[in-house]
């Protein structure tokens, strides 16, 4: 009688790709598997950079301008909102510093390579849905560089996966302001 188990397949490192490691020692954390890749991945966090400022610009206003009934209570939620915007910032600025390249930080390119919109609502049904509008760009731009991203970088993909869990939870809270404020 025959087995019918098939071998478990061994797995191992790629030796020739630990070596290459060792080598560049110049590019930092940028492994030559992963060199292939960087402009590309650089231009995407560079986006996404700009959508995270964005975000925070227009959390800051609503913020800061929000009022009525519920204002003092979602004006907070726009704060803390607006603090892990700049805190995603800040990890994307870092990776891409890591990966060789430089934030760009223009003020004057922000908002066209931004995702997601800035407004100046003063209407506070009318700033929370244009912040859940922004969160779910964001979700969708997110989940496209996850999968763009795939196994070319662990590290970025990571970063944008966290980022991800984080928006998706503001888009929820913002969710569930939207249905308090109707």
């Amino acid at each position: 009688m025959k087995s019918t188990a098939k071998a478990t397949p061994k797995m191992t490192l790629d030796k020739a790709r630990l070596e290459a490691a060792k080598k560049s020692l110049d590019q930092g954390a940028v492994t030559p598997e992963a060199q292939q890749w960087r402009k590309e991945i650089i231009q995407l966090l560079n986006d996404s950079l700009a959508t995270e400022i964005v975000c925070w610009l227009r959390y800051m206003r609503h913020h800061l301008t929000a009022t009525g009934l519920e204002s003092p209570a979602i004006a907070d939620e726009f704060l803390v909102h607006a603090n892990e915007e700049q805190a995603h910032a800040d990890k994307i600025a870092r990776r891409i510093v890591q990966l060789g390249g430089e934030p760009d930080l223009n003020p004057d390119t922000l908002s066209s390579r931004s995702h997601a919109d800035y407004n100046e609502q003063l209407d506070l049904l009318s700033m929370i849905r244009s912040n859940l509008i922004a969160e779910r760009v964001a979700i969708e731009a997110y989940t496209q560089m996850i999968g763009l991203i795939g196994d070319k970088d662990h590290t970025t993909r990571r970063l944008i996966e966290q980022i991800l869990e984080q928006e998706q939870e503001h888009a929820d809270e913002l969710s569930d302001w939207m249905k308090r404020a109707k």
